[in-house]
C-alpha cells in the first residue's frame, strides 16, 4: 500500500491512464478528457484501477480536491507507484481525516477487478466482491 487505508465499492477500470488535472471535473467526479476512452465516467466513490496518472504535480491537488468534495475516488489501485498519486490521496487524509487507500497490485490481482464489480481495499489486500 502506498497510501493506507479502507474502502469499498464499485471498481472503474481505466483503459489508459488519466490526468486528474484538467482530465477530471472535481466538482463532479467526471471523466472530462474527451479522448479518454473512459471519457463521462464517473470516479466518484469508485476504486479506481489504472496503470499510473499521468500529467504534472498539479495533478495531486486536483485528486486531493475530489477527494475532499466527495467526487474522487474512494481507493486507486495502479500497476506501478506513483508518487503524485500518493501525494493527492496523502493530502485530504491529513488535513480532514478523509482517506483514500492507493495500491500497487501485480497484473493477475488487477485482472480480477472487473468495471461494475464490486471490491474492497484494505492493509490484508484486495477482495473482489
Amino acid at each position: 500500500m502506498l497510501v493506507a487505508g479502507s474502502a469499498a465499492g464499485e471498481v472503474l477500470v481505466l483503459d489508459e491512464p488519466l490526468s486528474f488535472w484538467g482530465g477530471l471535473d472535481t466538482a463532479t467526479g467526471e471523466i472530462v478528457d474527451r479522448h479518454h476512452p473512459q471519457f463521462g465516467s464517473s470516479v466518484a466513490g469508485k476504486i479506481v484501477v489504472m496503470p499510473f496518472a499521468r500529467g504534472s504535480s498539479s495533478a495531486a491537488n486536483a485528486l486531493a480536491e475530489s477527494i475532499h468534495r466527495g467526487t474522487g475516488p474512494v481507493a486507486i489501485v495502479l500497476a506501478e507507484p506513483d508518487a503524485i498519486v500518493a501525494l493527492g490521496a496523502i493530502v485530504p487524509g491529513e488535513l480532514y481525516g478523509e482517506w483514500c487507500p492507493v495500491v500497487v497490485a501485480p497484473a493477475p490481482i488487477r485482472a480480477r477487478l472487473i468495471t461494475g464489480h464490486h471490491a474492497a481495499v484494505d492493509p490484508a489486500g484486495i477482495r473482489v466482491r
